[in-house]
Parts: C-alpha cells; structure tokens; sequence
C-alpha cells in the first residue's frame, strides 16, 4: 500500500533562510517616503523595498509624523508640497525628534525654493532634487555617492 510519491528537491543552499546564521533578523533602515500624489509614493517606495530598505510610503504630513512616531526612520524622502503641511515643516519636525534621520526633499515646484532658503536660514540643511526623481539619482544620494550630493547640493543651493 506504499504510494511512491514523486517530490521535486529543491538544493539546501536555495531555501531561503528566515534568519541569517547569527540568529538575528537582518536589520533594513526604515524608510518614509511621502508625497501627496500616491503612485510618486508608491513608486518610490516600491524601489527601495527592492533594493533591501523598508520603505513605507505616505501622502500626507500628519500621516508621515504618527508612523515616525511608532516606527523611527533613518531616512525620510518628503515632497515639498503637500497638502496642509509643508515637507519641509515635516522634516524639521522629525529632525527635532530623530536628530540622526537623514532628511532628503524633492519637489517638481521652482517656487520650493523660497521656502528651502528659509529653512535655511534658520539653520536647516536639507538636500533637494527635483521631480521626477529618477531612480538611479535617488539610489545615489541615499547610498552617500558624493558626487551624486555634490551636483544637487550645486544645483540646489539656495
């Protein structure tokens, strides 16, 4: 009554691990990305989950800040515009909070750029890039390519 049954093997070194071999969860830097215009957001995200980040996309301010709250980022990637308040206001806020958290804005909006240079002269420092944000200029700055923070830091400069 022995049925032979007919599994495929799969090679030990293909299963995926839960945890790594130290027993310890791989650690993936926390990331907020938020912008009012959800398939930015999404996208953005989306990417940076891929490329081993936890990256959890927002729309909104109020929304950004409570999540912070309960899960501290590393980093946060805002839009200059959104609605109510400011990504700018957001990311002084959380720099005040997660003094450690790098802080990176894009907006597809000249106009952002009074508002960056205010921010500025009150001894807020915030890397800018311009929408769209292509991937490759995004992956850059948050992997610190120095060239990469040098021609936004030129480009940007307020």
């Amino acid at each position: 009554m022995s049925a032979k049954l007919n599994f495929s093997t799969v090679p030990v070194k293909e299963i995926p691990r839960s945890l790594p071999e130290n027993g310890q969860a791989d650690y993936r830097p926390v990331v907020l990305v938020i912008d009012d215009e959800s398939v930015i957001a999404d996208t953005l995200a989306e990417i940076l989950n891929r490329t081993g980040y936890a990256a959890i996309p927002l729309y909104n301010a109020e929304e950004a800040l409570e999540t912070a709250l309960v899960m501290p980022p590393d980093l946060l990637i805002a839009d200059v515009v959104l609605p109510g308040e400011s990504g700018i206001d957001l990311a002084i806020k959380v720099r005040r909070i997660f003094p450690d958290c790098r802080i990176l804005l894009f907006s597809g909006q000249a106009a952002t750029s009074d508002l960056l240079a205010s921010a500025n002269r009150c001894g807020h420092k915030f890397a800018l890039l311009s929408k769209p944000v292509h991937p490759k200029d995004l992956l850059a700055w948050i992997a610190g390519d120095k060239n990469a923070h040098r021609q936004h830091e030129a480009a940007y400069s307020v």
